[in-house]
């Protein structure tokens, strides 16, 4: 299986500014989602943390780390990865094997 198409535990995700794609843990907002996103270091538009990718000065789009679930890398071009529906973390990167 190709190495771009695994997700991934938040926890290697990498923090200097790449963007990544994410899997948004389903809540009482709506169903779980795949988002780009990238860690953001503070500025004057937000603190630290992972921002979603169409964030902007002055409407900054900040997740809290319990609300992603996995990341992997961008995808190539047309290739939309579905979010992450597995319960078991252990799961991720083949480890549950």
């Amino acid at each position: 299986m190709d190495e771009t198409t695994n997700w991934r535990h938040m926890a290697s995700a990498p923090r200097d500014g790449s963007r990544v794609l994410v899997t948004i843990r389903p809540s009482e907002q709506g169903p779980a989602e795949v988002d780009m996103a990238y860690w953001a270091r503070p500025d004057q538009f937000g603190d630290e943390g992972w921002r979603a990718a169409d964030s902007y000065p002055g409407h900054v789009v900040l997740y809290a780390e319990p609300e992603l679930k996995c990341w992997m890398p961008m995808p190539t071009a047309g290739a939309m990865p579905s979010p992450w529906e597995g319960d078991d973390v252990e799961q991720l990167d083949g480890s549950g094997i």
